[in-house]
């Protein structure tokens, strides 16, 4: 029998995601890190935004033409999401560094047992797909920058994050609104900045520090060999944190690298606005698959 009640009138609907933990070794720390994947076939791992989480790519996760083709995997970084801090994380102040956020990524694909990765990033995940081209490109299918540069002038204040006297979700969420494009649907919006809203204290703050003092990799990249492994790099014509300028300008650099701007987006595309983002990732990622 039917109910009528308005509740049970709605749809409801199990998502493929699948979640679980796994047991990393980063550079010397055990970490115990939230991953969540769907589909199969060739593995893409994915890269959230600084501050924020694996959250920002569940509709790729939940999207049946991407899964029928890839093995979609976007963990949380550790202090991220559901991933804890390593123990003792309270004596130290957390910065990422170049190093550590190599090593990261490679520990987990290596304890995932996933053989020559596609490597997804956005923003900071942008930036360290260049360093993973540059530095282990051979070790990767192929490696998709999102808002990716090689370098941005910082536009932001850092004093403002972690303070006992400011709500350090809520100026997070402040700091980055205005990088959403203004076309992305209200709910999308939302979700994207709500993730911020739940940043753990001081883990934008030690994101930024990769993004503004340890990552310059301007005139550095010059081992990077697009015949082994094909560079992609999209970003948001509304991204005034990495400007189409910037991703342009670094492709130029590289080369064989391919530079694609993103109309009607911003800095968080596939979180902002999946359907207009779907429409660029796809001819990516098709080519990728056919290769």
């Amino acid at each position: 029998m039917k109910s009528t009640t308005a509740a049970s009138a709605t749809k409801s609907v199990i998502e493929p995601i699948v979640g679980r933990y796994i047991h990393v070794d980063i550079l010397g720390e055990s970490c115990r890190i939230y991953f969540e994947e769907a589909g199969q076939g060739i593995p893409l791992l994915c890269l959230h935004t600084a501050g924020s989480d694996a959250r920002q790519y569940r509709h790729i996760l939940c999207d049946e033409e991407i899964t029928k083709k890839f093995r979609v995997i976007a963990f949380d970084m550790p202090w991220h999401g559901k991933s804890y801090p390593p123990v003792g994380y309270q004596n130290n102040d957390y910065e990422l560094t170049t190093e550590r956020y190599v090593e990261t990524i490679r520990s987990i694909s290596a304890a995932l047992g996933l053989q020559k990765p596609v490597v997804m990033g956005c923003s900071i995940g942008g930036r360290i797909v260049l360093q993973l081209a540059h530095a282990h490109g051979e070790e990767f299918r192929a490696l998709i920058g999102l808002e990716g540069a090689d370098y941005q002038s910082p536009w932001y204040d850092t004093n403002w994050l972690n303070r006992s006297d400011v709500h350090g979700g809520e100026v997070c969420a402040a700091l980055v609104s205005g990088l959403v494009a203004p076309q992305s649907p209200s709910e999308y919006r939302h979700e994207t900045l709500w993730q911020y809203k739940q940043s753990g204290p001081g883990v934008f703050k030690g994101d930024l520090y990769f993004y503004r003092v340890d990552s310059d990799l301007r005139g550095k990249l010059g081992g990077i060999n697009t015949e082994i492994t094909p560079l992609f790099l999209l970003t948001g014509e509304y991204d005034f944190s990495c400007k189409p300028e910037d991703s342009i300008r670094t492709a130029e650099s590289i080369q064989g690298a391919k530079v694609t701007v993103m109309k009607e987006l911003g800095h968080f595309p596939m979180s902002e606005n999946p359907a207009q983002f779907k429409k660029y990732i796809t001819p990516v990622l098709d080519e990728i698959a056919a290769s």
